[in-house]
């Protein structure tokens, strides 16, 4: 048995296509442009939050390690007292003055153990009270940015709301047409589209000039355009050009 021929698809058929594909991929555009900045906005928040409640939780941390050293100090002064009395009372009992030097020493040591101590406990009161200044002020920062990340949520999940259904349809003719493209003509289509921020790659012919930079295109180019003999791109932009599409344009 002879093998089945593939069916070639005619030039028209595919450009009808690609302008297709384009009128889908610009709706979607406009879908998001509807969205506008919400979806970063909305990313940059929850980032925000998330690095705020870090911070708290490092200063909170930081206020803990203070206290404990507060409470170190505070048993090391009272071992330090202890040992003054002790000594104290042991200087009652000697028998020489080298021993009574001695513990004399001894007592002045501890007797600097607790301004040490002191000196110690004044300073980690000191960032404690910086800390927790600073915990207060990024607490109040974290609810002013919830509440702003919860207005911005119910903005965008209005706009979703709105648009999902249209988007699902997209994707779904988007997705249909794309498997029946050339994936040449893809390819291309893709990359001319991602180099501009209109995403416009195909273009139509509006008032003899390109639909997407406006350039001026000489009539024998508009006349082979129109037959639809090859694919023909704009000679400023490398849009490719299309004979749909311009009634609309002019109306």
């Amino acid at each position: 048995m002879a093998a089945t021929k593939a069916k070639t698809v005619p030039l028209e058929d595919k450009l009808e296509q690609l302008y297709t594909l384009q009128q889908l991929d610009t709706r979607f555009d406009e879908i998001q442009r509807l969205k506008g900045e919400l979806p970063m906005e909305v990313a940059d928040l929850e980032d925000e939050i998330e690095g705020l409640h870090t911070r708290v939780e490092r200063l909170q941390g930081e206020v803990d390690n203070f206290k404990q050293a507060i409470t170190d100090k505070q048993n090391l002064k009272k071992e330090s007292n202890a040992l003054i009395e002790r000594y104290t009372k042991q200087q009652n009992n000697v028998k020489n003055n080298r021993e009574f030097d001695a513990l004399t020493k001894e007592i002045e040591l501890q007797n600097l153990e607790i301004q040490i101590a002191d000196k110690r406990i004044r300073e980690a009161n000191d960032e404690i009270e910086k800390k927790e200044a600073y915990l207060e002020q990024s607490r109040e920062l974290i609810e002013k940015r919830e509440d702003a990340l919860k207005t911005k949520k119910v903005e965008l999940g209005e706009i979703i709301k709105k648009t999902e259904k249209d988007e699902k349809k997209l994707d779904k003719e988007r997705e249909k047409l794309i498997k029946n493209l050339e994936p040449r003509l893809l390819k291309a289509y893709n990359r001319i589209r991602n180099k501009y921020r209109n995403g416009l790659a195909i273009a139509t012919v509006s008032r003899n000039a390109c639909g997407g930079c406006y350039s001026s295109i000489p009539p024998q180019v508009q006349v082979e355009i129109g037959m639809m003999k090859r694919i023909i791109q704009c000679e400023n932009c490398a849009r490719i050009l299309v004979p749909f599409g311009e009634e609309e344009e002019e109306a």
